[in-house]
């Protein structure tokens, strides 16, 4: 079977990183092409890249000339976007015009109107939305957007109560890893023996993605929630859940640990669900990507740790290939219904592991058939 050729954009970064581990023996993906900033355009990758993971990097990738983030330049079908935030939005969307498929972990257009921002467990039904930008561009090409490191593992903690029982509101206080900053990251002075209660955007983000992610899709109900629908006033409805976060930068490296009281639709105490209700939805929940067994997708998206102390960041982060989110300590909340734990792995499943994840749901949906044409014209 002949791989579909991808292009990583922002290659040297953290994230960028992450990519090359989860691409480089992908099933379905060949990495074709690097592309980073002005001051790595010409180096081979190992000598651009400041390496920051456990693993060596794979010397084929070590010896490939990093690119500019160019789409003249850049070929491949199919793009994996890193990119810093201030330079993605126009870059992405000139990949998209010249036909290229953007699976972006940047920010900003998560909320554009048109463009899915998708958790395949969660919302896969919003892929829908990419039949606009294909008419807006007039080309085969399109954004698909995963959310902020910690809005995905919220939204993935959310979704089986919202879906089950229905949320109203939600309060969520999180401690987010130093990875989340990217490199350099955090002044050892400014994080040894200190939190620092601020972080640039983040409470937004997990404000208003979330929201996204728990919407509906309106606009394509005659057409059975198809991926590829024809129907052109597609739009996502907002779910009707008030959300209120702290955001806090703490002294790990990775995963991001958060406390969420949560309030059901349901008044009174004789239409609260149970905590066996309540824990039976994290159990049991399941998705599109466990259905079609993505390579990547976790046996189990939501996994609940009974143990008093759990989940914790050096215990639970890596758990289910660190695509999972962790979720513990399940208790009556005296101010909302209930309160709980969750802790998820924020590069992985909170970026690179999550846009790979996009990009293999729509391998499956039959949404990447046309780019898989081009795979013998780049890579080898």
């Amino acid at each position: 079977m002949n791989k579909i050729p991808v292009a990583i954009l922002g290659a040297t970064g953290l994230v960028g990183q992450r990519f090359i581990t989860l691409l480089a023996n992908h099933p379905w993906f060949e990495i074709a092409e690097l592309a980073a900033s002005d001051n790595s355009v010409g180096k081979k990758y190992g000598d651009a890249a400041k390496w920051q993971l456990p693993f060596e990097i794979p010397e084929r990738l070590a010896q490939m000339t990093v690119l500019p983030s160019d789409p003249e330049r850049v070929q491949a079908p199919l793009v994996f976007s890193a990119l810093p935030t201030d330079i993605a939005g126009e870059l992405e969307v000139a990949f998209a015009k010249r036909g290229a498929i953007v699976s972006s972990n940047a920010s900003p257009h998560r909320m554009d109107a048109d463009v899915p921002l998708v958790i395949p467990e969660v919302n896969p039904e919003h892929l829908a939305l990419a039949e606009t930008q294909k008419k807006k561009y007039a080309s085969d090409g399109y954004i698909i957007c995963n959310g902020n490191c910690t809005t995905i593992h919220l939204a993935l903690g959310l979704a089986p109560l919202h879906k089950r029982f229905g949320l109203k509101k939600v309060l969520v206080t999180s401690m987010q890893a130093l990875s989340g900053a990217g490199y350099p990251g955090v002044a050892s002075l400014d994080i040894i023996d200190n939190v620092v209660p601020y972080i640039g955007g983040e409470e937004d983000k997990v404000e208003t993605e979330t929201v996204k992610f728990l919407g509906r899709l309106k606009g394509n109900e005659g057409n059975g929630g198809s991926l590829r629908s024809p129907v052109s006033d597609l739009a996502i409805e907002y779910a009707d859940i008030r959300i209120s976060a702290h955001c806090n930068r703490v002294a790990t490296r990775d995963g991001h640990l958060e406390t969420v009281s949560v309030e059901f639709e349901g008044n009174g105490v004789a239409n609260k669900p149970s905590a066996g209700d309540i824990i039976a939805a994290f159990d049991e929940f399941r998705g599109l990507p466990q259905e079609l067994n993505l390579p990547l997708a976790p046996n189990r998206p939501t996994v609940y740790r009974r143990e008093k102390d759990r989940p914790q960041v050096k215990l639970d982060r890596d758990a289910e290939k660190g695509m999972a989110t962790i979720i513990g300590r399940l208790r009556e909340c005296n101010v909302l219904d209930y309160k709980f734990v969750l802790l998820g792995h924020n590069t992985l499943r909170g970026a690179a592991g999550a846009t790979v994840l996009n990009a293999e749901l729509l391998y499956a949906q039959g949404m990447l058939n046309n780019v898989g044409l081009s795979a013998g014209r780049i890579v080898g």
